[in-house]
């Protein structure tokens, strides 16, 4: 008697060796391989960039000539995963700048005093950040790069995806096809993972954004002899007020410079020609980044750019989501850059999935959808600081947060203030922008009743410099 057919199981893996395929290698791409290498997972990197091997501009990557601050939070998740990188990045001529004793800063309710550490920053190019992680990452055992590859697709079915479909001049039908257990979708911004999944027969993927009209516009300038110690400063926007929002902020980085990155908000953009850069900066809050800048020698153009939505993929609320699949990074949750969390949350979103993993590994058929929702959550409270503050400048399209939220608008104004004249709120404060601890720590009973009393000291007069670095504000060109 002939045995039944057997169907094949549609979560089952695909080959004796699991095989992992990334795409994108930027820093979620990167970190998710890191989390997947090892334990004779086959992984391989997707990028549609020929990658720069020293730490050169790429071109599907515009917005790293803007200001990028990895924070704590992230710095450590990034460390733990790929242990040795903050000395490399360090080696190479990044800076740890502790918070907020390197930090300058005039919040939107007065300047912060430089108290001893609390957190800190990575404070480099966004190019340099990622080509030490990336060859860290490629060094790895079973982690090929497949670069200069467009994605055309996924292969699959709405119960599981079982690879990737590349662009390949080279093939009959000019189509590549990469088996994997896994695919992750990193490729950022641009993702098409909602249209993949939509093709693969699941509906549509929900999708809130909140959209302050945010520009940026960035210079480098030659930094001053003795400069090499110098803080972050900045000039925060202010929300809530009928005007538009304007900052600027300046960042030490390897080689000798300062990238210094403006920002405006509808009605306010800071100008796209040299000329007028100063003259921007000089018409904040407080003058003090024109100052510097007029005593330096700028060394690039103006670079522009308006990439500065905040936008959310709610991935984990379909009904039904397939295995063998995970969306990462900014295919998930885009933020203001101004606020420098999408580095973090990526680190963090990569620490998740490295948790699900010790569960069950690539053959766990619930994987994808336990790592979706965790990522998700990942984001959470990068996502309510973000869109809490953007929603409130003028002229902002989204929808309002929750009315709950829109009360405790008054306490995080008060906050803010209190942080500027007690370090016990300001390391709340300092935390939770660090992603360091997560939003309702700045709720906890002895936080709240340090914000009931206000800061409890005079504000600064003006920006908290040392004597030393008076100097240098002053040296003549």
């Amino acid at each position: 008697m002939n045995e039944p057919t057997r169907r094949p199981d549609p979560t089952a893996p695909t080959a004796p060796h699991p095989r992992a395929v990334v795409l994108g290698t930027g820093l979620a791409g990167l970190l998710t391989a890191a989390v997947l290498a090892g334990d004779g997972v086959s992984v391989t990197l997707v990028d549609r960039d020929r990658l720069p091997s020293t730490p050169a501009a790429r071109k599907g990557l515009p917005q790293a000539r803007h200001a990028h601050l990895l924070w704590s939070g992230g710095a450590r998740v990034i460390e733990s995963l790929l242990p040795g990188t903050t000395d490399r990045w360090i080696a190479t001529g990044a800076r740890r700048i502790p918070l907020p004793t390197g930090l300058v800063a005039l919040s939107a309710k007065g300047w912060l005093p430089r108290w001893p550490e609390m957190q800190y920053l990575m404070a480099c190019t966004r190019d340099l950040l990622d080509w030490v992680v990336r060859e860290q990452v490629l060094a790895r055992p079973g982690v090929t790069l497949r670069d200069g590859a467009d994605v055309l697709g996924l292969s699959g079915d709405a119960r599981r995806v079982t690879g990737v479909r590349l662009r390949d001049t080279g093939a009959a039908d000019g189509v590549a096809h990469l088996a994997a257990d896994l695919v992750v979708d990193a490729t950022g911004r641009g993702s098409q993972a909602p249209r993949w999944l939509c093709e693969l027969g699941l509906p549509a993927v929900r999708e809130e954004r909140v959209d302050s009209g945010l520009a940026y516009a960035t210079r480098l300038f030659r930094a001053p002899e003795g400069s090499e110690n110098f803080p972050v400063v900045s000039v925060q926007p202010k929300a809530g007020l009928a005007r538009p929002a304007q900052g600027a902020t300046l960042v030490p980085i390897e080689g000798g410079r300062w990238l210094i990155t403006a920002s405006g908000t509808r009605g306010g953009q800071p100008p796209t020609d040299a000329d007028g850069f100063e003259g921007f900066c000089r018409q904040l809050d407080h003058p003090v980044l024109a100052d510097l800048i007029a005593r330096v020698e700028p060394i690039t153009d103006v670079f522009v750019s308006r990439s500065t939505v905040n936008r959310r993929r709610r991935f984990e609320q379909l009904p039904r989501w397939p295995a063998g699949f995970v969306a990462a990074g900014d295919a998930v949750a885009t933020f203001n850059p101004v606020y420098g969390q999408g580095m973090s949350v990526a680190a963090l979103g990569a620490d998740a999935l490295r948790r699900e993993l010790r569960r069950g590994g690539l053959g766990d058929p619930g994987l994808a959808r336990r790592a979706q929702r965790a990522l998700a959550r990942t984001a959470d409270s990068a996502w309510d600081l973000a869109t809490g503050q953007d929603i409130r400048y003028p002229g902002a399209i989204g929808d309002q947060p929750p009315v709950a939220a829109r009360l405790l608008r008054g306490y995080f104004d008060r906050l803010m203030r209190s942080a500027t004249g007690r370090p016990d709120v300001a390391r709340a404060m300092i935390d939770v922008m660090t992603l360091s601890a997560p939003v309702d720590a700045l709720l906890r009973p002895a936080v709240a009743l340090a914000v009931l009393r206000g800061p409890g000291a005079a504000p600064l007069p003006g920006p908290p410099f040392t004597e030393a670095e008076r100097d240098l504000c002053r040296a003549p060109r």
